[in-house]
């Protein structure tokens, strides 16, 4: 019986010149290839960058496979493999000479009048108002009140998540071998008039994050789950925590974080 491995691409030229070079040749190496999500998908490969691999991922609805990419755009930070190594890459899958690295998602459960949605990123959940002006937000952990924060918004990051948006607005890279969530404040701001923190703050795995918009000021907020917006009217809190929910990353054998990390940001 054939092992069916899934690929999907976004629709640049090269993903998809990338797209058909892998499917020949993983096909000539004896595998199904399909572009759907299979029940017996073994093994999804994204083609694209850090979006589409994260596009993917959701997508395919935080699949229980593996999944790795296949680096056609810039940064590239969850896609190791660029097209010229593919050759090498099927050999050493065959050989199963790989490693799995399990990601811990960030669940976001969003409380409105008309109930409870539940959401799920991988890097993060981004807070903010839907306006170009200071959005207001009670910031409570573990039921004690912590900060009447203002400013743009709050990103809370996987350590994934750290160098990505989180990253960019000042907060730490964190070692993805933690489990562990980082608010980092977008803007705050910090007067006699309001106090906030202004660096990011690094919460356990078992903290329990409470945020709640003061509607004196907001009449909507906009949720931004791994670049995707959302715009939630009349919400009454967001309580943000660690999920049971993980998705597995396939790395090559010689993969290292910091490795990695020093040679996309230094």
């Amino acid at each position: 019986m054939n092992k069916i491995i899934t690929i999907n691409s976004n629709k640049l030229n090269k993903s998809i010149e990338t797209k058909e070079l892998l499917n020949k040749k993983l096909t000539e190496a004896g595998f199904e290839v399909c572009y759907d999500f299979h029940p017996d998908t073994e093994l999804i490969i994204s083609i694209g960058g850090d979006g589409s691999f994260l596009k993917t991922v959701h997508d395919f609805n935080f699949p229980q496979v593996p999944i790795m990419g296949i680096n056609t755009g810039h940064l590239g930070f969850f896609p190791e493999i660029y097209p010229d190594d593919i050759d090498r890459f099927i050999e050493n899958y065959k050989k199963e000479d790989y490693l799995i690295q399990e990601i811990t998602l960030l669940q976001a459960d969003i409380y409105t009048k008309k109930g409870k949605e539940s959401v799920f990123g991988v890097n993060e959940v981004v807070i903010k108002g839907d306006r170009s002006r200071t959005i207001h937000l009670n910031l409570t952990v573990n039921d004690r009140h912590v900060q009447n924060f203002s400013g743009d918004g709050m990103i809370i990051s996987t350590p994934t998540g750290s160098t990505a948006y989180n990253y960019a607005a000042g907060g730490s890279i964190v070692d993805s071998r933690l489990e562990i969530m980082q608010l980092t404040p977008l803007h705050p701001i910090n007067t006699n008039a309001y106090r906030c923190f202004t660096s990011s703050i690094i919460f356990s795995n078992d903290s329990l994050i409470k945020i709640t918009p003061e509607y004196r000021f907001e009449d909507s907020i906009l949720i931004v789950v791994d670049g995707v917006e959302r715009r939630v009217n009349k919400l009454s809190s967001v309580n943000l925590f660690l999920s049971n929910l993980k998705i597995k990353l396939l790395r090559m054998s010689n993969y290292e974080f910091w490795g990695r990390a020093s040679e996309k940001f230094l």
